[in-house]
């Protein structure tokens, strides 16, 4: 797959099964993390990659989370938490992208959240180009402390994303939603 191709084609799939990443595919998707924009050269960013009988401890995790802090009387909450356990078998691979924020004079919160998120998104890239699907995700699970902590986060470290990757169920391809001249224009 060229460049062009990838660039212009990617797309998010959100039903993924069996099988995910092989080990080498695995391999390139983490150097592809790796060779995004860092100012500074600070590498604000951590992974953490939940596959196999993993993906039920994070579930877990997930499920202490809904436990703490929603409401189980309200039935939407009920349902959150019923399905807590299940989200992270949604993927045979998930990795959790983390900014871990460096103080620095010159590179700015922001600016070593967005590298990793550029990372996110390389890694679902390379993932694409070898024939792979996936869905960057986030959600009430992405900003709980509950869930930091378990990971063993610092309170200043953001979940930008938990990267689900497999093969799509689906063979479909996702029509070009937008027209570029609603989003560009020139200075005047």
């Amino acid at each position: 797959m060229n460049a062009l191709d990838l660039l212009l084609n990617r797309q998010s799939d959100s039903k993924l099964q069996a099988p995910g990443p092989n080990q080498e595919q695995l391999n390139i998707i983490k150097q592809a993390a790796l060779k995004v924009p860092d100012h500074g050269a600070l590498t604000p960013w951590q992974f953490i990659i939940v596959q196999g009988d993993k993906r039920k401890l994070l579930g877990e995790i997930y499920h202490q989370s809904a436990i703490a802090t929603l409401n189980p009387q309200i039935p939407a909450d009920a349902k959150a938490i019923e399905r807590s356990k299940e989200m992270p078998m949604r993927a045979p691979l998930i990795i959790i992208a983390i900014a871990k924020y460096k103080e620095h004079l010159k590179v700015p919160r922001v600016e070593q959240i967005q590298s990793a998120g550029c990372a996110v998104m390389a890694m679902q890239q390379a993932a694409y180009a070898q024939g792979l699907a996936g869905v960057w995700r986030t959600g009430s699970y992405a900003s709980c402390n509950h869930v930091k902590a378990a990971l063993n986060l610092s309170e200043q470290d953001e979940i930008v994303g938990y990267l689900y990757l497999g093969t799509a169920a689906n063979d479909f391809i996702k029509p070009h939603r937008h027209d570029v001249s609603e989003f560009f224009s020139e200075l005047k």
